[in-house]
């Protein structure tokens, strides 16, 4: 079915394909910052505001930063600021549409407590905000539904915390070196290459019809959480995400009760870039778990750098996910019950 192209065109309708084959584009994109002039106050913590895909870049963010950062990187999904937010806390509100009402509650309480500040978003109430109190601006790249605007999103976070002197220069640059690379990897997912050579349609086909769980270790938390958010979204499909250690501690043993024969589909994103105890920790699991639990398919995250592992990952989450709701017969693009709910909240 993935290799029959009357099919892909009659399902995705509004060619998820198509966008999922040019994402490797959204590493160059360089955002041109609004009202970019700040006091220059010592930043003693970074919060960045933001819900769904629209935090989901700050996450990837936070992986990358790690080992650079000398202060704390929070991601806030919900309608309050913590309460150590004060006047030498960077905030940044990040929302694809500029509308998200728990952004914009915690932007007015940036606001209210003297925050360094800087917003990110296509436009909306965020904008209007922003050039109301000449705050930062850095645009995101609108067209696109903010699952498949992460790196946009991503880039846009990434050249604020420059401009603030919280990240390295040579990050934002290194990444945009990284499109022809990007590229080349998402050339063998597209929907032209036949199942037999297309990892994500063979990913997909394991996948249809169960419920997918996703586990990485702690660098790649931000993939799992992706793929598990693409499920959602493109697929139309519910999933689960954890990482590990934290898994051996707890979910480990969730697994053990019931049956083999559970309706799921365990899928191990491993990257050699983890601690080797976490790398130990995957294959004492699957070992220990055989005849428990359907057996993990590892996908094996490719990238000699942390960076490319990141948005690689991410990359292929949106392909398989969408191969998955075709398979499901959904529209892969369309999330018409998201925005009934959020009408019906607002009403």
């Amino acid at each position: 079915m993935l290799d029959d192209a009357n099919v892909l065109k009659q399902r995705d309708k509004s060619n998820a394909l198509g966008v999922a084959a040019d994402l490797y584009a959204q590493v160059g994109y360089d955002a041109v910052l609004e009202h970019a002039e700040h006091d220059g106050r010592p930043i003693d913590s970074v919060v960045v505001a933001g819900m769904g895909g629209s935090a989901l870049g700050a996450e990837v963010l936070k992986v990358l930063l790690a080992d650079s950062l000398n202060v704390p990187f929070e991601v806030i999904k919900s309608y309050s600021l913590p309460k150590f937010v004060g006047k030498n806390t960077l905030v940044i509100a990040s929302s694809h549409s500029g509308n998200t009402e728990e952004t914009v509650s915690c932007l007015e309480q940036a606001i209210d407590r003297g925050c360094q500040i800087a917003v990110t978003a296509t436009g909306g109430k965020l904008k209007e905000i922003a050039d109301k109190h000449s705050i930062l601006f850095a645009p995101i790249h609108g067209g696109t539904q903010p699952r498949m605007g992460m790196i946009y999103n991503l880039r846009s976070v990434l050249k604020i915390l420059v401009a603030f002197d919280v990240a390295p220069k040579r990050l934002y640059s290194d990444m945009a070196k990284l499109e022809g690379w990007l590229q080349k990897e998402s050339d063998l997912w597209t929907k032209d290459v036949p199942t037999e050579h297309n990892y994500a349609k063979q990913l997909a086909l394991i996948a249809v019809g169960k419920t997918p769980v996703f586990y990485a270790g702690t660098r790649m938390a931000p993939v799992a959480y992706k793929w598990k958010i693409s499920w959602n979204e493109n697929a139309k499909n519910v999933a689960f995400w954890n990482y590990l250690p934290e898994f051996n501690h707890n979910e480990f043993l969730g697994w053990t009760s019931h049956p083999v024969e559970k309706p799921f589909a365990v899928f191990d994103l491993v990257s050699e870039l983890e601690h080797p105890r976490v790398l130990k920790r995957f294959a004492l699991s699957d070992k220990l778990l055989s005849g428990r639990r359907p057996k993990s398919t590892v996908v094996p995250i490719a990238g000699d750098t942390l960076a490319k592992q990141l948005l690689w990952g991410c990359i292929l989450a949106d392909f398989v996910s969408i191969y998955v709701g075709i398979l499901n017969n959904v529209d892969p693009t369309q999330v018409d019950l998201i925005e009934k709910f959020k009408k019906e909240l607002g009403s």
